[in-house]
């Protein structure tokens, strides 16, 4: 009996590294690796990136939480709202929150909204003020 639940956890265990994958790397034009070293937009690199961002933001909306933050990385700033609502911060530019993640930032960013189920549904965008 103990071999037989060891086999089926084995079994388990394998089926479960198999199904596992590393995140990808390129979306589009989008160099995910390059997105995701600059963590809180404090080299730079994001805002050479903004605009192969904006040309796939379409193919990320309808993707749960967890499959964008495989694919994007951990977001600088998590946030819940009212109704479960979730939202996910990323910088483009370094800023104050690279010093102090809650200080206040004008650094442009792009805002990714959530529903209560988890579905990105809305893609915002703030520019530093002019």
């Amino acid at each position: 009996m103990t071999k037989v639940i060891v086999n089926i956890l084995s079994w388990i265990a394998i089926s479960w590294l198999i199904g596992c994958s590393s995140p990808p790397e390129k979306l589009g034009n989008l160099d995910l690796k390059k997105w995701r070293s600059d963590r809180k937009g404090c080299n730079n690199v994001r805002s050479t990136l903004q605009n192969d961002f904006k040309a796939i933001q379409g193919e990320l909306k309808g993707k749960f939480a967890d499959d964008i933050g495989e694919i994007l990385g951990r977001p600088d700033i998590h946030q819940l709202g009212e109704r479960n609502l979730k939202y996910y911060v990323y910088f483009f530019e370094k800023g104050p929150q690279c010093e102090d993640i809650k200080a206040k930032s004008a650094a442009a960013k792009v805002i990714l909204k959530f529903n209560a189920v988890g579905l990105l549904t809305e893609i915002t965008y703030q520019d530093r003020p002019l």
